[in-house]
């Protein structure tokens, strides 16, 4: 508590929690879209709660991984090189990420343009089973989770501001995740989109892990402008079906 105090009248320790409350939100995002994508290949009744064990475990390894902060910092000292680059604990978990987001969405990516045909004996196509889905989801969270432990270390040295901001920022996770995923249900071409941003996410991954550094500012501006392109393209379609819907005649012109 003694430590905690003066930190309330920081105006220092103040800046420093907004700005990382921001920083981990946009971090949460890519933990977020995959979460999204990947229950909504559950059955409609497993989802809701598919979404909250993925966000509680997000919440639970950040958490747990903030008690570690002295462990967590020595991931990133090198523990083998290879042609005279040297590799750490950080980049090896940020590689396999990346290649396991890669794979992951190349292999949705090919089940939307060529769906699984349906299963005769269910009468419905073949979803992803929980417990593989909730695997998956805990992989990525734990991947997603050392690269949000590790930019909170390197923003501030006060742990109370960390768990503060890992709070607020799995609060918005929690809130965000079943409209988000609403959303990305509802509009097929939304999906393939939110695909692209995981092999820009997972290609970002691998590279840091190689020791090339890509500013966030580049892939979330990129993703912006996809996403804005995308809601025109929504709108424009919107605006087509009402008025195919007003004048019939029109539209078969």
């Amino acid at each position: 508590m003694d430590s905690i105090l003066p930190l309330l009248s920081d105006p220092t320790a103040w800046a420093a929690l907004a700005t990382l409350i921001v920083m981990e939100v946009v971090l949460g995002i890519d933990n977020l879209i995959f979460i999204s994508i990947l229950t909504n290949k559950l059955p409609a009744d497993q989802q809701d709660r598919a979404r909250r064990i993925g966000i509680g475990l997000a919440l639970v390894l950040r958490l747990g991984l903030l008690g570690t902060v002295a462990y967590i910092v020595a991931l990133t000292q090198p523990v083998f090189a290879v042609f005279g680059k040297g590799f750490s604990w950080r980049d090896l978990i940020l590689i396999g990420g990346g290649l396991f987001l890669l794979w992951k969405a190349t292999k949705e990516i090919h089940h939307t343009m060529e769906p699984e045909p349906e299963d005769k004996g269910l009468g419905k196509a073949a979803t992803l089973g929980f417990a593989t889905a909730i695997g998956q989801i805990l992989v990525l969270d734990l991947v997603f989770s050392i690269d949000s432990i590790i930019t909170a270390v390197g923003m501030t040295e006060h742990v109370p501001i960390m768990v503060v901001a890992v709070i607020v920022a799995v609060t918005v996770m929690l809130l965000a995740a079943n409209p988000l995923s609403r959303f990305i249900a509802a509009n097929p071409t939304v999906v393939m989109l939110a695909l692209g941003f995981l092999i820009m996410i997972g290609m970002t991954l691998i590279a840091e892990g190689f020791g090339a550094h890509v500013s966030k500012g580049y892939i979330y501006t990129a993703m912006a402008f996809s996403a804005g392109v995308e809601g025109l393209n929504m709108l424009t379609r919107r605006r087509r079906r009402k008025r195919a819907a007003a004048d019939p005649a029109s539209a078969r012109r």
